[in-house]
Formats: C-alpha cells, sequence, structure tokens
C-alpha cells in the first residue's frame, strides 16, 4: 500500500465527507493505493455516525473511536499503529490542511529519500492571539531540539516514513514535537515543505491558553528526557554535588572565622547566630537531596524495560 492518511479528529462532523472526497480525488488522480483512518477522539457530535457511513460506502476508510477525549497524541499513536501504508500522512480534519499537498509530500519520502516532511503554513489565515503564540513556540522549540530548519513544528499536515511511526511513542501531548522524537529515534533526515493553510470552513478552533502553556512543560519534559533520561544521575548529581560543596565550603568558612576569634582572645558569637551558617546548611541539604534523587533515578532508569531498546537499522549475517 503507497499511502495511509491518519486523520485525529475531534468533533468535525460537517468536514470529514467533504475531506474524504477530496482526499479521494487526489489519491484516483494520482493512482495511489491508499486507506484513511479516522480516529475520533471521542466525538459527541455525530462524527462516529458519520465515518461509519463513509465506510459503507468506500472500503479505504477506516475508524478507531475512543470512548472519551483523550488528546491528539493518544490518537495519533492508534492511528500510527494500524497504519500500513509505505508512507504515512497526517493531517486535521477540519479542512485548514490540503490533500493537494500529498503528492508533493510522498515524492519527498520516497524519491527525495526524507524520513519526515513537516509542512509549514508560511501564509496562516488563524487570529494574532493563535499566530504569535505559535512562532513564539517554534523559536523555543527549534532552539532546544537543534531541529533548526523547521518553521512549525506543530503543523498537523506532515509525512513520514513507515518505520518512523513504527518506532516512535507519541504520548501525552507530544503530538507538538514528533520530529524531535523522530530525530531522538535516530531518523535524521527531517525536511520542510511550504504548504497552503486553509481558512476554518465548520466548527471552531480547538486552540487555547492552555494548549500553549502545555507546550512549553512538554518541551522542559522531552529535553530533559532526551538529555539526561536515561542517566538522571549526571544532572541531578552534578547539581547535587555543586549544592552540597557550596554548603560545605560556606560552613568551613563560618567555622573558621569563628576559630579565628576564639584563638585571638576576642569577642564572638554563636556560631548559629550567624544567617550565613544556616544558609550553607540549607545548601548542604538541598544538594543531598538532589544527589539522592538522582540515584533514584539511576535505580528506576537501571530496572525499565526500555533501558535496553536501542533503534537497530539493519543487521548482517546474524543467527537468529
Amino acid at each position: 500500500m503507497d499511502v495511509s492518511v491518519v486523520i485525529p479528529l475531534y468533533n468535525e462532523a460537517e468536514s470529514l465527507p467533504e475531506l474524504h472526497a477530496w482526499i479521494k480525488q487526489v489519491m484516483n488522480t494520482n493512482h495511489f493505493t491508499y486507506e484513511v483512518i479516522f480516529v475520533d477522539d471521542g466525538s459527541n457530535d455525530g462524527s462516529w455516525q458519520v465515518i461509519e457511513d463513509l465506510q459503507q460506502a468506500n472500503t479505504e476508510v477506516k475508524g478507531i473511536k475512543f470512548r472519551r477525549n483523550y488528546g491528539k497524541s493518544p490518537a495519533l499513536f492508534c492511528g500510527f499503529k494500524a497504519a500500513q501504508g509505505e508512507v504515512v500522512i497526517t493531517m486535521d480534519a477540519d479542512l485548514q490542511d490540503s490533500p493537494d499537498e500529498i503528492p508533493a509530500l510522498y515524492k519527498m519520502i520516497r524519491e527525495e529519500g526524507y524520513d519526515l516532511v513537516s509542512g509549514w503554513k508560511k501564509k496562516r489565515y488563524d487570529p494574532l492571539s493563535k499566530t504569535l503564540p505559535t512562532k513564539l513556540f517554534n523559536a523555543t522549540a527549534r532552539a532546544a531540539s537543534g531541529i533548526h530548519n523547521l518553521h512549525d513544528f506543530n503543523c498537523g499536515l506532515k509525512a513520514y516514513r513507515k518505520d518512523v511511526v513504527k518506532n516512535i511513542e507519541v504520548y501525552g501531548e507530544m503530538h507538538r514535537y514528533i520530529p524531535w522524537l523522530a530525530k531522538n529515534a535516530g531518523f535524521t533526515k527531517i525536511g520542510e515543505k511550504v504548504v497552503q493553510h486553509q481558512a476554518r470552513k465548520y466548527g471552531k478552533t480547538k486552540f487555547g491558553l492552555n494548549r500553549f502553556i502545555n507546550g512549553y512543560l512538554d518541551l522542559l519534559t522531552l529535553w530533559f528526557l532526551s538529555t539526561f533520561g536515561v542517566q538522571p544521575m549526571h544532572l541531578f548529581g552534578t547539581l547535587g554535588s555543586l549544592m552540597f560543596l557550596i554548603g560545605l565550603i560556606s560552613v568551613m568558612i563560618v567555622g573558621g572565622h569563628k576559630l579565628y576569634y576564639i584563638l585571638n582572645n576576642l569577642p564572638h558569637r554563636l556560631v548559629t547566630d550567624s544567617p550565613y551558617f544556616y544558609l550553607a546548611l540549607t545548601s548542604m541539604i538541598i544538594g543531598t537531596q538532589l544527589f539522592v534523587a538522582g540515584f533514584l533515578g539511576e535505580l528506576i532508569s537501571r530496572n525499565s524495560e526500555e533501558r535496553n531498546k536501542y533503534q537497530i537499522q539493519r543487521t548482517l549475517n546474524l543467527d537468529d
């Protein structure tokens, strides 16, 4: 099968027939063998009934329905798991992504050798309240991930080599960082294509301030996991040792200062009367806690089933 189109959706009943017809026209024109996988993320507007009606008349239509709303990442995870095409295309169900982009995206994967191609909605029809946070978010994501050639990490229109979607795990709300997940899995040929952005035709946007805040929290999580997830002691142990050393030196200075006054018969106060003693003691306690946190993280990592899971591209002449 040439192409799998994975479409996560939530309350998009009005747009689904038009979107499917558009995809079908593009696929038939380009003579692709394909499937369309709709993943209904707990819709309550009749979207599933529309999907069932489409499937009755079109054998290429497949569907997954969640009992409740889980989010876009779980929807993509299940869609990726079910996909069988050599190239997997993801797009949003609100008609803001154009299926006309599919042939060019397919060509970039199959003929130009990209592992992943992300769309870039260079000209957007969204309000400023959405475009401005998006630009700030993408600038931060580029800096953190090191993928400097992408302008729009969160664009729903992407193309993947089949191996990519079968070897990454999209969870929580990590769909915003799929290029970074792919890079961490060893798929480094990541490209970008300027794509057409359509104005929303039906329904209303699901974007809110909480998604912007959650995006940055997820970014910090992914940065930590990709940098220190396997060896957390490298972070916590270093910080803990530094804090403990600062506290220890500070205590020695306070104690040395007291000893100097005693040896020279000068009037002196109790060590505990100095605020620096408590600051030093607090620094040593925090340092110890950080070090213990790193040690516990190492124990958890050592017992994780994923500790020796590596992305092996191919083998040669190995016995079964």
